[in-house]
């Protein structure tokens, strides 16, 4: 089929710079080539039009986000999609939490067991405090030894 009018050869001739464009991109090259890429985008678009459903049910979309918790969960399953996908696009790896309070409480925990079992005064009064004092027991006979004479 033959172009015949300067604007339809003017439209073809921009869609092939723009087709030349995407190709060149190095954006819309990762998108092609990385199938988890697109699993999130397409799991991000899922979630925003289940999302965009819920929320043009009548209601009012301030009145769905309040109260509607399967919107709530729509919408905060699109923006983590949404992120990892920004995040693979970009060529990071995903941030993990460092939990410093939680590393610090194991530390203090392993170096109390250590001292615990390197000092034995440690030991006792640590036991002392848990279990009482122990008494100091002593023990007296109530019965007497009689010489049996015979």
């Amino acid at each position: 089929m033959a172009v015949d009018t300067k604007a339809a050869r003017d439209r073809a001739r921009t869609a092939a710079q723009a087709a030349a464009a995407a190709r060149s991109n190095p954006y819309v090259q990762r998108f092609i080539e990385d199938p988890e890429l697109r699993d999130n985008v397409r799991a991000a678009f899922d979630a925003a039009r289940s999302a965009y459903g819920r929320m043009s049910n009548g209601k009012g979309p301030a009145k769905a986000l309040t109260d509607d918790r399967k919107l709530q969960r729509d919408l905060r399953d699109a923006a983590d999609s949404l992120k990892q996908a920004a995040q693979k696009l970009q060529g990071r790896k995903p941030k993990r939490k460092k939990h410093r309070l939680r590393r610090l409480l194991l530390l203090g925990v392993i170096g109390f067991g250590v001292a615990m079992f390197v000092n034995e005064d440690l030991r006792n009064s640590v036991l002392d405090k848990i279990f009482g004092a122990e008494e100091e027991f002593e023990y007296t006979s109530t019965t007497t030894v009689e010489a049996v004479s015979s």
